[in-house]
């Protein structure tokens, strides 16, 4: 999907509810705004998500017109290429002020690990929580692994940007060890479900904020954190106690594990 760039973003709007970064690995310049915002913006990143959706035959997971006027989604981000292709994108709702507001729930209903799973959320709410939805990527974007791994960096990015600690997403299980190499950490107890349908196995993912960098390898840390510089976005806060001791850490308890 090509599109004009200044169309899409005009240069002026830059800091008006609007950010940009690049990243160097994929070589995609990455915009994130809500979608009221930039509408163009945000229904090339739905035209991009319907169509690779739809190549798999998932294309309902994408629950396309219940999010298709943006009013769910907090912050979409779109990476363009440097001819001006939308080649990826990722939205993120929240933050939640209840567990059932995640789309999750859904997923495991009727499903063992439902219940653990909604008290996992319900714990973590009261330090803000947010939820990736309907990530996408090109089948024709040359740095496809790259591009991946910075539609999971996102993650990250959109919860300091929400005011969130956690990020959460669910994900196919092939894909975990991408998504581990940029912070996260698979919810333990959770069994995985047939979800979208039974070609896939689906388990959910944590990221924290604060204690990422315990998880993620260095050059992806190195990437998180040069990507929230150019955001404008300061260091975290680090956990309240050391690593593994007490409530407030954030050990592999707090992880979900």
């Amino acid at each position: 999907m090509t599109v004009d760039l200044i169309a899409v973003v005009p240069t002026n709007s830059l800091g008006r509810g609007v950010f940009r970064y690049y990243d160097a690995q994929s070589e995609c310049a990455f915009f994130v705004a809500e979608p009221s915002v930039q509408p163009t913006l945000w229904h090339g990143y739905l035209d991009g998500a319907l169509e690779v959706y739809r190549r798999f035959g998932v294309e309902h997971a994408l629950e396309y017109e219940a999010v298709a006027d943006g009013r769910s989604t907090a912050l979409v981000f779109a990476a363009l290429d440097a001819s001006g292709e939308m080649v990826a994108g990722v939205r993120m709702q929240g933050p939640y002020t209840a567990a059932r507001q995640a789309h999750a729930l859904v997923e495991w209903a009727g499903h063992p690990g439902a219940e653990q799973l909604r008290r996992m959320i319900a714990d973590r709410i009261p330090e803000g929580v947010i939820e990736a939805k309907g990530a996408w990527v090109a089948r024709s974007a040359p740095h496809r692994g790259e591009l991946s791994a910075a539609i999971s960096r996102t993650v990250l990015h959109g919860a300091r940007l929400l005011g969130a600690r956690y990020g959460f997403a669910t994900v196919a299980s092939f894909t975990v060890r991408r998504h581990q190499s940029c912070g996260a950490v698979p919810a333990e107890g959770i069994p995985a479900v047939p979800y979208p349908d039974e070609r896939y196995q689906t388990v959910p993912l944590w990221w924290d904020t604060r204690s990422y960098t315990a998880f993620a390898e260095e050059s992806q840390r190195s990437l998180v954190q040069a990507e929230q510089d150019v955001l404008g976005i300061p260091p975290p806060r680090p956990p309240d106690a050391p690593y593994g001791t007490g409530r407030g850490a954030e050990d592999r308890r707090g992880h979900g594990l």
